[in-house]
């Protein structure tokens, strides 16, 4: 799960770095988003199955927020992929759900940043889950400040600062991008432990079991 955020967030800060800095054709980079928004979504979809199983408490709905979140940035990349737009098609169809996106994710941020230590401001550096939220807060800010300024303008039909823009989306990528990859370990050391757990399982049952054959075995020729 935490692979699949750090290439949607992968995808979403080198789109934001060529669009500011690249000649870079735009459908090219549209493409880019709307392929890290997919995996965005992925991902997003597993970690709300996972907090099922934990009830419906703050993660959970911190999740379904998220993934709410992502399907936005979903319907917004795959919009930006039309050509010839007027400004307000570009809006509507564009901008408003990854603005929207853009809200939702800062939203489940903040919920998931509370829920580290029940509290809405704490610093604890030396805290990986800390770390986590914290990045993922910060990232969800760069990214609604992105959207805020990539609202296009009737007058000039041009965002209202592309600069703050794709510097937004660049730095929220990063941010989501880092704090993602922070979790591999801790999903791969998972992983291995439901391994181990059920080895021991197996080799338990095949234990219990061994007695009541070899018993069978044994009493078979006195019948």
């Amino acid at each position: 799960m935490a692979v699949l955020f750090v290439i949607g967030a992968a995808c979403f800060t080198v789109g934001g770095i060529v669009t500011q800095w690249s000649a870079v054709s735009r459908p090219a980079i549209g493409y880019v988003f709307f392929v890290g928004s997919i995996f965005f979504t992925t991902a997003a979809a597993l970690q709300y199955a996972e907090s099922l199983a934990s009830g419906r408490g703050i993660e959970w709905l911190s999740s379904l927020v998220q993934l709410a979140g992502t399907i936005l940035f979903n319907i917004s990349t795959f919009a930006a992929l039309r050509h010839n737009l007027t400004t307000h098609q570009e809006n509507a169809r564009v901008w408003a759900p990854d603005a929207f996106g853009s809200i939702a994710f800062l939203v489940s941020s903040a919920m998931a940043f509370y829920g580290v230590r029940h509290r809405w401001w704490c610093f604890e550096l030396r805290s990986r889950d800390w770390d986590v939220a914290a990045l993922n807060l910060l990232g969800s800010i760069a990214f609604g400040l992105s959207a805020i300024a990539s609202l296009i303008e009737p007058s000039t039909g041009e965002p209202v600062s592309a600069h703050v823009a794709n510097s937004g989306t660049s730095l929220g990528g990063i941010c989501f991008l880092v704090a993602a990859a922070m979790l591999i370990p801790g999903e791969a050391s998972t992983g291995s432990s439901r391994s181990d757990d059920a080895t021991r399982a197996a080799d338990d049952e095949l234990g219990d079991d061994e007695p009541d054959r070899t018993t069978a075995r044994q009493a078979g020729p006195l019948h």
